[in-house]
């Protein structure tokens, strides 16, 4: 035994070598501890065995890159990245290692007592043989799932260059069609209060990949309080960046309060997001001159793998976010990236050549992502930051797609006919700017699916899948267009590719979780919503539809703290119309009223509101004559809102609910029929016929429908709370309610 502990040489360049509790096997490709098969990527293996074969040398740094990676294009991060692997399966502390030894600035040296592999013994019988994931590495197929899973999870860039469009599913057949309210749609569910749900399923992220990353926000040390909006859209953008890069898993990270700042816990955030690697950075703006400090972190030992610290003028923040980017992926991938990939990245992080134009557009950038303002006015800010954007830069298409984009949230949040016609032009606007632009694609796919032309954006969505960066995206959005035709099981799997493609995204996962809810899976539907929340804790949004879904499922304690939590984050007209309709049903109509009005205060473009407002009040005698002008409102919204999507029975039936407290019973018994017709959501359409009927004096008409109501999946609950149904109800059967099935 040499002064450095190890035993001459066991078995040197043969089958095996033993120390500790470890067992290298070369010709398996394999580390086992105690017999048990242990995770490390192949290049940290690789690196381990030479040193192995190295035993008590010092082996340098240039040779253990040209040994492993087999040239010279490689930066040192890519072997500082797999001795700290090494590290953490080893449980070997560098500052009192037991196997590996660093000399810093030279090299590392194995000096770990190596004992002998008798012949006879073989390796464990127990322990798996994987195949020689260095010659045969597993590969990202074409729909981006990862093929060959049993093997080490290594990313082969160039099977992972495709940028067609993916193959559809095979689609399963249509078990029934039901329409589904996206994104901000609102559902109302009450009878005389509907509930606003939100997005929304769940399945933990999966394991770390060794070519994975998460973009934390950036934290801004500007002495401005107000630039943050600078720092985080720069995160925003480096973000997309890298998920354009072929073999290069990007999570997205983008709630404060869930992905933390500077000091964050890298590696509850690598379990929580299922990557390997975390990127933060400090933003220091000051006048003309900007500064970036970067880091790149190891999720499973915490340790820093790599920094860097970028100064440029403010006319070459494009050159600053290219060399960052460029750095990252090196560091990642263990290669400088190819020419068109980096032309990829510097045309994705220059949009623009006008630095006021890019100023205003990370503003309004920052304003979509969050929204985070009192008075729910973020998305109206966004658009006047990017309609800022293009005046200095007329050509700026992306800028006047992120107005495109923010009118369609406005339109599918409240249901206002007036942002779609708006959102209509913006996006006009940008295809013809550039037609070649596939956030334009995505756009439109979004705009055809809101107005209910579901082959269209199925084609638009299509065209954003070329873009590895907005394929996330487009699949959620493939998904919503085939949920809203039926198609249950197709939209699952676009789910999940999304998923596989985005973890961590929580607005993935919630609008997978509406899928489970109109599927009527409650509990993965209240799951999702949970895993959702667990992301983004900080979403008023998310906490305001997880109190819709609770109601549904009878638990109103629960509902109303989710109401409240999500008013503490911030206040929102979501959450004071859900309590409002919990108010209703408990039969407090004066104060459900005074939640209405407060909703209707902050945001008075969604028509379910004001007739919401309208129950309230013709509830109470002393304020039933009031209701007269809220009804009217929410009918005249409604039915611009119905000329632009007839598909959507439920908004039908609601509309025909409006005019019979008008008076227009002929014109409501025909939307009744209308929204019957459609063959979709016969519990919310039979609810609303039931309640109107009650209304026009025909209480054998409103008894069926009260029992369609109950066939249909309403609980007995909400029928009950109704003034005009409750005294109805004698003789209605309740549904057996079934959990956990498809409906």
């Amino acid at each position: 035994m040499d002064a450095g502990g190890h035993t001459g040489s066991a078995k040197n360049g043969g089958d095996g070598y033993r120390f500790g509790p470890f067992l290298v096997d070369a010709a398996a490709y394999t580390l086992t501890r105690d017999g048990e098969l242990q995770a490390l990527e192949p290049k940290a293996l690789a690196v381990l065995l030479h040193l192995l074969r190295h035993a008590g040398e010092l082996v340098r740094h240039d040779e253990l890159l040209d040994a492993v990676w087999g040239h010279r294009h490689v930066t040192p991060g890519v072997l500082t990245r797999a001795i700290a692997q090494l590290r953490h399966v080893l449980e070997d502390d560098s500052h009192h290692p037991q196997y590996i030894q660093t000399q810093h600035g030279l090299g590392y040296r194995f000096i770990g007592e190596l004992r002998s592999w008798p012949e006879a013994d073989g390796p464990p019988a127990h322990a798996t043989v994987a195949p020689a994931a260095e010659t045969e590495p597993a590969r990202v197929r074409e729909d981006g799932m990862a093929g060959d899973t049993h093997r080490a999870a290594t990313v082969d860039i160039s099977a992972a260059t495709a940028t067609a469009a993916l193959p559809r599913p095979v689609r399963a057949p249509a078990r029934r069609r039901w329409r589904r309210a996206w994104l901000l749609a609102a559902l109302l569910l009450a009878g005389s209060g509907g509930w606003i749900l939100y997005r929304v399923s769940p399945r933990a992220p999966a394991l770390p990949s060794e070519a994975s990353i998460a973009v934390l926000p950036f934290t801004s040390l500007s002495q401005n309080q107000d630039d943050s909006y600078f720092a985080e859209g720069l995160a925003v953008e480096l973000h997309s960046a890298l998920a354009g890069v072929p073999g290069l898993k990007v999570a997205a990270c983008r709630a404060r309060s869930a992905c933390g700042m500077r000091g964050a816990d890298a590696r509850k955030l690598g379990k929580l997001l299922g990557v390997a690697t975390v990127l933060d950075a400090d933003v220091r703006r000051e006048g003309r001159q900007v500064r970036v400090n970067a880091r790149l972190t190891d999720t499973r030992t915490g340790y820093t793998l790599w920094s860097g610290s970028y100064d440029r003028q403010l006319n070459g923040v494009f050159a600053l976010q290219s060399q960052l980017a460029g750095d990252v992926v090196k560091s990642l991938l263990g290669v400088l990236p190819r020419e068109r990939d980096t032309q990829a990245l510097t045309q994705r992080l220059a949009p623009t050549r006008n630095v006021a134009a890019y100023d205003a557009y990370l503003h309004g950038v920052q304003q979509l992502e969050h929204r985070d303002d009192s008075d729910g006015k973020g998305g109206t800010r966004a658009i006047g930051f990017f309609s800022e954007a293009l005046a200095a830069d007329p050509s700026f298409a992306r800028a006047q797609a992120g107005i495109c984009r923010a009118e369609i949230i406005e339109f599918e949040g409240a249901h206002d006919a007036a942002a779609f016609e708006r959102a209509q032009a913006a996006c006009q606007r940008a295809a013809t700017m550039d037609p070649s632009l596939r956030e334009v694609s995505l756009a439109l796919g979004d705009l055809y699916r809101a107005r209910g032309d579901n082959a269209q954006a199925v084609e638009q969505y299509g065209k954003a899948l070329d873009a590895l960066a907005l394929r996330p995206d487009a699949y959620v959005g493939l998904a919503r267009a085939e949920s809203a035709q039926g198609n249950n099981d197709v939209a699952l799997d676009y789910f999940e590719r999304a998923r596989q493609l985005r973890p961590g995204d929580p607005n993935t996962y919630r609008a997978l979780g509406f899928e489970h809810y109109v599927q009527g899976n409650m509990p993965k539907a209240i799951a999702g919503f949970a895993t959702a929340a667990t992301l983004a804790p900080d979403d008023e949004d998310i906490w305001a539809s997880l109190g819709g879904l609770y109601m549904v499922s009878g638990d109103a304690a629960r509902a109303a703290d989710a109401y409240t939590r999500s008013l503490k984050i911030k206040p929102n007209y979501v959450a004071l119309t859900n309590l409002g309709s919990l108010r209703y049903e408990q039969g407090h109509y004066a104060e459900a009223a005074d939640f209405y009005r407060r909703a209707s205060q902050m945001d008075n473009s969604d028509y379910r509101t004001w007739g919401n407002l309208g129950d309230a009040l013709s509830a109470v005698p002393a304020t039933a004559s009031q209701a007269r002008a809220a009804y009217e409102r929410a009918a005249r919204m409604a039915q611009e809102y119905v000329d632009i999507k007839p598909s959507d029975a439920h908004a039908i039936a609601v509309l025909a609910w409006y005019r019979a407290n008008l008076g227009q019973e002929p014109e409501a018994r025909r939307l009744i029929e209308r929204a019957n017709a459609l063959n979709v959501e016969e519990g919310e359409v039979a609810f609303w016929a039931a309640q109107s009927l009650a209304l026009l004096g025909d209480p054998d008409g409103a008894r069926t429908w009260a029992q369609r109501a109950c066939d249909g999946g309403i609980n007995t609950q909400r029928l009950e709370a109704s003034p005009l149904l409750k005294p109805l109800l004698a003789g209605i059967t309740p549904r057996q309610q079934t959990v956990g099935k498809d409906r």
